[in-house]
């Protein structure tokens, strides 16, 4: 963007001048040209490229009353030019961004690019946010910071003393010092966590107008232990880390990693965490502290960067004992200017200025890529806001009114049920399989068919044929020898559909019991805006429901009993499977009468089989038992097929009439059986209704007044991208 093109024209260095009786040190950025522009090219090798806007840091100050720019060719550049272009371009962003933090536009599910802090417990956090700051924050055993603190950085060359303001979530403000800031946030932390050492979410935020302070704003989070102290909750590593991902989650989040060099960075709770959200490391940034205490080895864990962070380290003394924080920065110069071990690090990786100066560029970065896509998401949520402020509905004066929206709301919900159980239709509900109604029942049909057995249904563990020989034996009568009975069959017949009669009913009640589920869901969201009128409606759908599956459940009766009326069918199939099997008679007799042979043999239709009892008892009955069989295995696939079609148009019917008539009049005659007293009860306002025409008039004046915030502040970009 046109806008940033000061700070990628020449990466700068801000330092803070000394005072006077400070005795100069050498800068080590005074050396060659080109051992200079190497080191920076090295410090920005741990970066993106969108963010290398210049990392590289000079000398430490004290004072804070300006910023000295010096440019890769070594040259001084006066502090009003840059200052003038920050204030100008970058500052206006960030106090935007800071504007639409304060008027809560993340309630609206806009989130906001933020620089999180996140450490594990001790591990120097709050000692990073005091040096940035130039302020004493709490102290003390266990976790100091008990909820998320919003820290608003702004530098004010103007101003002749600090100006420091707590800023509570209910918009109360409450102004401090610096001698009684810590003290403040306690008391602000007990008000809104208690006094014990528990933890909330609900955020303060603290306001600093100093000079010389970078401007920056930060969100400070409690930092992270597993084992709890005493008066912590037992489950206080879990509520810290559910505030801390709810934090860091978001991609617009840069994460602030702060990590103690005393320990193994891969061990560190709070990397583990960042890695969850930010695997490439690509948004986290890691601050290294206590490196006077293991400066050991500390050169090769910040270049060869085992734990991925994509922002690179900067490597930090914080301020010990009774130091002021311009003492630690003079004592920070030294420690990597003179230290054996510390000073190999490259000075484009260590101190606070070099952090600040960081941050501020990130953050730039940052906001000017997340901005176009705030302005879009907050013109999106405003204009979906106002279109459902616009379809509530208005109060109903008299019954006529009431009626008519009464059966334009049944209307409705007939539409939608039509497209979605009989069109196949489903735009209103693209991602909500449930309501794909069509293609659900049509699962619940296939499974149906899946459930009935292709082949005739047979007791597994008797011998081949001798069901069929127990009721020819039963079923004889005075007749001609070679004529089969035909009660034989249908005795028979009877048995094998009584084995299946349970499953055509479960498929009609779990059709019923999904299209209910369906239409309740319909019904409530179309009449979401008069719950008066929810009862009765539910009261006529479950009435019409009981009615649906009555009908149904005597069908499935119908259904079962015409199959065992008569043994017909139209089915060519029915012959041409007898036929297959009855060739293989000549062979089976063979093997029955001719002890001989072998008892094992294989037919067609039945697969391998066993005659041998047959031969001496049953010898007689034997070619009518195989016979029977035959007729009943061919005959099965005409009935199993009766049983798919028929209770497969029968559902479908049943859901079209339903949709398309049914439903309708039963809702009808749920207003009319009741004297409009449904219709007379939607004429008393609905406390969720007014409820919610609150909140949604509510989210508008916030979406608006956060579209006037980044209005102004396109404006500004785009006036300063016509200079």
């Amino acid at each position: 963007m046109r806008l940033f093109a000061f700070l990628r024209a020449s990466p700068h260095i801000y330092k803070r001048k000394r005072k006077r009786r400070t005795p100069p040190v050498a800068s080590s950025h005074t050396t060659s040209p080109h051992r200079h522009r190497h080191r920076h090219r090295r410090a920005s090798s741990n970066m993106p490229k969108r963010l290398q806007m210049g990392a590289k840091q000079g000398n430490a100050g004290e004072d804070g009353k300006g910023l000295q720019v010096v440019a890769d060719d070594g040259s001084g550049v006066t502090a009003s030019a840059i200052a003038a272009s920050y204030d100008d371009q970058i500052r206006p962003l960030l106090d935007a961004v800071d504007r639409l933090r304060h008027l809560k536009v993340t309630q609206e599910g806009i989130q906001l690019p933020t620089i999180v802090v996140v450490g594990d417990q001790s591990s120097g956090k709050s000692s990073v946010l005091e040096s940035l700051a130039g302020i004493s924050l709490p102290r003390g055993q266990g976790i100091c910071t008990r909820v998320p603190l919003v820290m608003r950085l702004q530098d004010d060359p103007s101003a002749d003393s600090p100006k420091l303001q707590l800023e509570y979530s209910n918009g109360r403000v409450v102004s401090t010092t610096e001698a009684k800031v810590a003290d403040a946030i306690n008391a602000a932390t007990a008000e809104i966590a208690g006094s014990g050492k528990g933890i909330s979410d609900a955020p303060i935020t603290l306001v600093v107008r100093k000079r010389g302070v970078p401007d920056l704003t930060l969100v400070d989070l409690p930092g992270i232990t597993r084992v709890p102290v005493q008066g912590q909750p037992e489950d206080i590593y879990d509520q810290v880390a559910k505030i801390i991902k709810q934090y860091i989650a978001p991609k617009e989040s840069i994460i602030l990693n702060v990590l103690s060099a005393t320990v193994d960075f891969p061990t560190c709770e709070s990397i583990r965490m960042s890695q969850q959200v930010d695997r490439t490391g690509e948004r986290t940034l890691a601050v290294v502290t206590k490196v006077d205490k293991a400066p050991e080895g500390l050169l090769e864990k910040v270049t060869m960067d085992d734990v991925h962070i994509g922002l690179g380290y900067v490597c930090v003394r914080n301020r010990i004992g009774d130091e002021t924080y311009e003492q630690a920065r003079v004592e920070e110069e030294r420690l990597f200017k003179y230290h054996p071990l510390l000073s190999k690090i490259d000075k484009s990786m260590v101190g606070i200025p070099v952090l600040a100066q960081r941050l501020m560029q990130i953050q730039a970065a940052i906001i000017s890529k997340c901005l176009p896509d705030i302005v879009k998401q907050i013109n999106d949520r405003l204009s979906r806001t106002s279109a459902e402020l616009d379809q509530m509905p208005q109060d109903l004066n008299n019954v006529a009114d009431a009626v008519r929206v009464f059966f334009h709301i049944v209307k409705q919900v007939c539409n939608s049920l039509e497209k979605v159980l009989v069109r196949g239709d489903f735009d209103e509900y693209p991602e909500e399989r449930e309501f794909h109604g069509t293609a659900r029942i049509a699962e619940m049909l296939s499974g149906y068919a899946k459930k009935l057995p292709v082949e005739c249904p047979r007791n597994s563990n008797e011998l081949f044929l001798m069901e069929e020989v127990r009721i020819l034996e039963e079923t004889k009568g005075i007749n001609l020898p070679n004529f089969l009975p035909r009660s034989a069959f249908l005795v028979l017949l009877k048995k094998k559909v009584e084995t299946i009669d349970q499953v055509p009913q479960d498929l009609v009640n779990g059709v019923w019991e999904y299209v209910e589920n369906l239409v309740m869901k319909i019904l409530l969201k179309h009449s979401d805006n008069f719950p008066q009128m929810q009862s009765p409606c539910r009261r006529a759908v479950q009435t019409l429901m009981d009615k649906a599956r009555a009908r149904s459940a005597q069908h499935v009766k119908e259904l079962l009993a015409m199959e065992l009326v008569a043994d017909y069918t139209a089915n060519p199939d029915y012959m041409k499977t007898w036929s297959e099997i009855m060739e293989g008679y000549e062979k089976f007799m063979e093997a029955v009468e001719d002890n001989s042979k072998p008892s094992r043999i294989t037919l067609e239709g039945f697969g391998e089989v066993d005659v041998s009892h047959l031969r001496a008892r049953y010898a007689d009955l034997a070619g009518k038992a195989f016979d029977l069989r035959a007729r009943l295995t061919a005959y099965w696939k005409s009935i199993v097929l009766r049983l798919v079609d028929g209770l497969a148009l029968h559902v479908l019917l049943s859901v079209k009439l339903l949709v398309e008539k049914d439903l309708e009049d039963e809702l009808g005659n749920e207003l009319l059986a009741n004297k409009f007293a449904g219709v007379e009860r939607m004429l008393a306002p609905s406390p969720s209704t007014g409820t919610k025409r609150e909140r949604l008039k509510k989210s508008i004046v916030l979406l608006r007044e956060s579209k006037e915030v980044v209005a102004n502040i396109m404006d500004r970009i785009s006036a300063a991208s016509e200079i």
